[in-house]
């Protein structure tokens, strides 16, 4: 999609800091951390948001979720992380390109905002 942000990132058109890239997925550092490790998984694909999740494009979710602990393990996250997607504007899902985040490097909070 043209206009979407993450899309201009995978193109290589807007910088991102790259921690992982293969054929399907790609995840960078938070331009905006809210915690000490802030990183965003997306599929290359453009899929809105978890509502955009068919059959035909769910496996690239499975590998996501296959890559997020190799991504934690390299950040050094020993003592635990947490893994976040927002979806719609009443969750605050501002970037419609779906995305997860991990998070880690601290204690986090228990409450939900």
């Amino acid at each position: 999609m043209a206009d979407c942000l993450f899309c201009k990132i995978i193109a290589g058109d807007i910088p991102s800091t790259k921690v992982y890239e293969d054929e399907t997925i790609l995840a960078f550092r938070d331009i905006a951390p809210q915690a000490p490790t802030h990183i965003l998984v997306i599929p290359k694909a453009h899929i809105p948001s978890v509502d955009g999740i068919t059959a035909e494009n769910s496996a690239v979710v499975a590998h996501i979720f296959q890559v997020i602990p190799q991504i934690a393990a390299a950040e050094g996250l020993t003592g635990g992380y947490r893994v976040v997607s927002n979806c719609g504007a009443d969750a605050g899902q501002t970037v419609h390109h779906l995305h997860f985040h991990i998070l880690g490097g601290k204690q986090l909070a228990l409450e939900m905002a």
